[in-house]
């Protein structure tokens, strides 16, 4: 029985759909991406590229078609902002989440949208929100039409979390993750503590 979700997703180049660690892509729809290889499932980890991955990484990134996208600290507290617009107004439940320079964690309870929906709805409410306070990383490549190409990368990794256990042990890997990257804890407003999962089993959080 699935009580919530462990959901990672990137800023756009973050996570390449050719990654020697893996990644969820079929295709690498990127001319410029398939001269480094085809997509790699996660699965199908290509160790003998894994060897020289920063030097593979670089030269990758470099061929996207925009440059690479790493939040600034004032964007990452306005993508923040964004997610605490969207779980105000959705009720959505976040257990736990960290906002670094070039990816997101959460912890989320089951809620009436699906998770991909949920995921994506984050997306557009902080892209909304950092496009508001002029801080899109976007604005130097803004398109002739005036269109700014997305700041996040497509899809998202989801981990389907079933026991208090596994809600926990997902809690504090999420909450650990700045200090592995060497920076200060994250307390977001939007977060609600876990207190265990209710008698009855199965519960729709919002």
């Amino acid at each position: 029985m699935v009580h919530g979700y462990h959901v990672i997703w990137g800023a756009y180049g973050f996570w390449l759909p050719n990654d020697p660690r893996g990644s969820w892509s079929e295709f690498v729809y990127s001319w410029e991406l398939a001269r480094f290889g085809r997509a790699t499932r996660s699965s199908e980890r290509d160790k003998s590229r894994l060897q020289d991955y920063a030097a593979w990484r670089d030269a990758a990134r470099k061929a996207l078609r925009y440059p690479a996208v790493t939040f600034t600290a004032e964007q990452i507290l306005a993508v923040a902002d964004g997610f605490q617009r969207f779980v105000k107004k959705s009720g959505l439940t976040v257990w736990a989440c960290s906002i670094l320079d070039e990816h997101v964690h959460m912890v989320l309870a089951r809620h009436r949208y699906a998770v991909e929906q949920a995921v994506n709805l984050l997306k557009g409410e902080a892209t909304r929100t950092v496009a508001e306070q002029n801080l899109h990383p976007m604005e130097r490549v803004r398109q002739p039409q005036g269109k700014l190409p997305s700041m996040w990368a497509d899809k998202c990794w989801k981990v389907f979390l079933d026991s208090e256990q596994a809600i926990e042990q997902a809690i504090r890997y999420v909450e650990r993750n700045p200090d592995r990257e060497g920076r200060p804890a994250q307390h977001w407003p939007f977060v609600t503590p876990f207190t265990g999962i209710p008698l009855g089993g199965w519960i729709t959080y919002h």
